[in-house]
């Protein structure tokens, strides 16, 4: 648990939260237009919800180990081929390596936690990796100016060269530690393989599949949207300075590590679309408070209950993947999912520029943040009935 951690941090976090703490220096330097820069993280998230995908059914075949170790092999040359970008052509292509090494490395990641861990121990240990990611959103904060500024004109690029490093050292890790069951069976069955596309077709036909892929796409709709605006909402909408916008975020990213394990512990005692509805009604809150005119004190309190639960929330996902489909089908299922919150994640800043743009305010794209996580809140609510669940896979 403590290598796919690590693994998520080094791998998911930095190449996430650091392109977004590096951009601006690195789009001056390249002279891109907001639009080109726009673009790079539109690769980035294609080659990911293309790879999730591809890469779960390949960890259900051979194992997670290796499609995780290459996976965060991939995303280290990706950073590290991000900050050697002469231009939008080679920036847009490292993008495109970082995201398809991102999709090898989550979805399996969790589902390996199946194999170590029972129905009561899955929630916490899911909710432990996916946090990982969270780490990285507290660290590039304070870090990455630094290096900039101690890198000069190129900061930028041994800022990426850094988060390459880790990354790469993590995957060293990944290689020597992981395993992908505790038992000394091996991973290869040929029955198991033989079985994996056969599974695959089971989990598109499931209905629980749609089901929990719904919760998964309204929640990345309404978590990217929070996420994405929320510093232009503090600084352009509401008068925040960029210091104090910046250790909010930093305090986002503190909350979750701080708080978000508790939600691991709470689906593995009352089940996990509870869980779910819990964490997104605490998100929809969060994002009316952002919505209205809220001071600092309002602020602080929606930071912390959006950052306590927003970035867990796919590890609980995880473990319901674990659950009902079995260890085998776990990565698969997971990568199949990955393509909801994947379009949910497109559609949300879209969408919710152009409201932004309408009312010269971001105000109401919060507002239908919110309204997109209430629903979603209510839709997960019911993964717990058993009509809805539909039979399992094994």
């Amino acid at each position: 648990m403590g290598i796919a951690f690590l693994g998520v941090f080094g791998a998911i976090g930095f190449a996430r939260f650091g392109y977004s703490a590096i951009l601006p220096s690195m789009q001056q330097a390249l002279d891109l237009s907001g639009a080109a820069a726009g673009s790079l993280a539109s690769w980035n998230l294609g080659a990911y919800m293309t790879m999730a995908l591809i890469g779960g059914l390949i960890a259900a075949r051979f194992g997670p180990r290796v499609v995780i170790t290459i996976g965060i092999g991939l995303t280290a040359m990706g950073m590290l081929l991000t900050g050697l970008s002469s231009g939008l052509a080679s920036a847009s292509a490292a993008r495109v390596l970082t995201g398809l090494g991102n999709g090898m490395v989550l979805a399996p990641s969790l589902a390996l936690l199946a194999s170590w861990f029972g129905a009561r121990q899955l929630g916490l240990a899911s909710a432990v990796v996916s946090s990982g990611a969270a780490l990285a959103l507290v660290t590039t904060g304070p870090t990455v100016p630094l290096i900039i500024a101690w890198g000069g004109d190129d900061g930028w690029r041994w800022a990426w060269y850094a988060f390459a490093a880790v990354a790469a050292f993590m995957g060293v890790l990944a290689g020597i530690f992981l395993r992908n069951r505790p038992s000394a069976v091996a991973a290869g069955d040929p029955r198991t393989q033989a079985s994996v596309f056969r599974g695959f077709g089971g989990i598109v036909r499931s209905r629980f599949a749609w089901h929990l892929g719904t919760v998964y796409f309204l929640y990345g709709f309404g978590f990217i949207t929070f996420v994405t605006f929320f510093q232009r909402r503090l600084i352009g909408d509401l008068g925040f300075s960029s210091v104090a916008a910046g250790y909010l975020f930093l305090a986002m990213g503190a909350a979750s590590l701080i708080f978000g394990l508790a939600y691991g512990v709470i689906s593995d005692r009352i089940g996990r679309g509870r869980a779910l509805a819990a964490t997104l009604v605490l998100q929809g809150a969060a994002a009316v408070i952002l919505g209205l005119r809220p001071g600092m004190v309002a602020v602080v309190v929606a930071v912390i209950l959006f950052g306590s639960g927003g970035f867990s929330l796919p590890g609980l996902v995880g473990a319901a993947c674990g659950e009902h489909f079995g260890r085998t089908m776990a990565a698969a299922s997971l990568g199949f999912l990955t393509i909801f919150i994947g379009v949910g994640q497109a559609l949300g800043p879209y969408l919710s520029g152009l409201l932004a743009d309408g009312f010269s305010s971001f105000g109401p794209p919060y507002m239908l943040s919110a309204s997109v996580l209430f629903l979603s809140a209510i839709i997960a609510g019911l993964l717990d009935l058993p009509r809805f669940c539909g039979s399992h896979i094994r």
